[in-house]
């Protein structure tokens, strides 16, 4: 019997922002969506609802968790939850880079060969 692919599938767009926003440290979904803008230089702005919505299915398949930081309420919000990667979701931003960086290699390779 063949062996069942275990590698996550494609991610979307939105969901590989918040894995990169969140690869460098926890935020909260207000910091997310300014570090996606920062990211793509402005290109991708992600409002309330994308955010959350694709952050709640994130949980659910355990790609992101809230985290146990809470800030110094003199500093922020304290209502603000914080978020973080876990190792699933490390793993499965790992798989989608390497995913890119195959279409990247067949491309320069086309590019060079006038293909």
């Amino acid at each position: 019997m063949p062996k069942k692919n275990t590698a996550p599938g494609p991610l979307t767009p939105a969901v590989l922002h918040i894995l990169l926003a969140l690869s460098t440290g926890e935020r909260h979904g207000y910091g997310i969506m300014k570090q996606v803008e920062a990211d793509s230089q402005g290109k991708t702005k992600m409002g309330p609802g994308t955010l959350y919505g694709s952050m709640g299915r994130m949980m659910e398949a355990g790609l992101i968790r809230e985290s146990d930081k809470r800030v110094d309420p003199q500093m922020d919000d304290e209502r603000r939850i914080y978020y973080e990667l876990t190792g699933a979701g490390r793993v499965a931003l790992e798989a989608e880079l390497q995913r890119y960086r195959g279409v990247v290699a067949v491309a320069e390779g086309r590019a060079a060969y006038g293909h």
